[in-house]
């Protein structure tokens, strides 16, 4: 059993540990505020631009059609990409999202196709490597926060992929925040793009028009700025995500840490009682014996 001293020292270590972890939870609270907004005001963009490439993807048909919006006609080379933080201490944030993309990996070469993956964020490359080494192609790094040039890197290298022959589909993994307490891992096909079902009509009231240029030319500029705004956008949903998570963890660590404290409170207490109990019968003992 440890002495005294053992425990006291202990309790003291775990109430370092508790102080960090406050301190941890109220810098992920605020930096949650700033994040979430910046997650929810970059969904109307994003959705906006899906709802117009719907609208245009809609009179284009046969050879015209840009290769982004109907892809190469085969399925047979999958990209993987994988969007999460650089940082752990968030609970299971990370590893939620790695999870899901390993299902689709495994599902993809169950049915014999070839997949190549890519990941944005030292956790995704840290533990997708384990198992997938060879099949990773590219590996970026977040930072310390989202940036539109990062988003942009990552869009011009699956974009030469894809022009290059060496992928037909790609997939982006990541956390779409939906609450402090609930984030939802998310798959959103880049490549071919999503087309939206039932996208809302632009409302002209009552006016006609006709697109200059045309809706060919307007997807093909605009589809490879799709790819990297939907990126861009997953990795805002991600740090929102993290600092939610992250608030939540520490918030548990410090409350277990309160309960160990408690506990080894307890039983420093007890074995204190225990030596003082046992130095008074040695001392009755003594004079007795005399």
């Amino acid at each position: 059993m440890a002495t005294v001293k053992e425990m006291r020292t202990r309790i003291s270590a775990v109430k370092s540990t508790q102080k960090i972890t406050k301190a941890m939870q109220m810098v992920a609270a605020a930096k949650l505020r700033r994040a979430q907004s910046a997650a929810q005001n970059s969904r109307p963009y994003a959705e906006r631009m899906a709802a117009v490439i719907a609208n245009l993807a809609a009179g284009v048909s046969g050879d015209g059609a840009p290769k982004l919006l109907v892809g190469t006609g085969a399925t047979q080379r999958h990209l993987v990409v994988i969007a999460t933080s650089d940082r752990g201490l968030a609970g299971g944030f990370n590893s939620s999202i790695v999870r899901a993309a390993r299902q689709r990996i495994d599902t993809l070469l169950a049915e014999g196709k070839d997949v190549k993956v890519m990941t944005v964020g030292r956790k995704a490359r840290d533990q997708i490597r384990r198992l997938h080494a060879s099949r990773m192609v590219e590996t970026f790094e977040v930072g310390g926060s989202p940036s539109l040039g990062v988003a942009e890197e990552v869009s011009a290298k699956i974009q030469s992929m894809f022009d290059a022959g060496e992928t037909d589909v790609v997939t982006l993994f990541f956390s779409k925040f939906q609450s402090v307490v609930t984030q939802i891992p998310t798959g959103k096909q880049l490549i071919p793009a999503e087309i939206v079902a039932g996208a809302k009509p632009i409302d002209l009231k009552g006016a006609s028009y006709e697109y200059e240029p045309d809706e060919e030319t307007i997807l093909a500029e605009l589809l490879p700025r799709n790819i990297t705004t939907q990126i861009f956008s997953a990795m805002l949903e991600n740090q929102a995500g993290f600092f939610a998570a992250q608030m939540t963890a520490m918030d548990n660590a410090t409350r277990n840490a309160g309960d160990m404290i408690a506990s080894l409170t307890l039983q420093m207490n007890r074995a204190r009682q225990a030596q003082i109990t046992k130095e008074l019968i040695e001392i009755i003992s003594g004079a007795e014996a005399i």
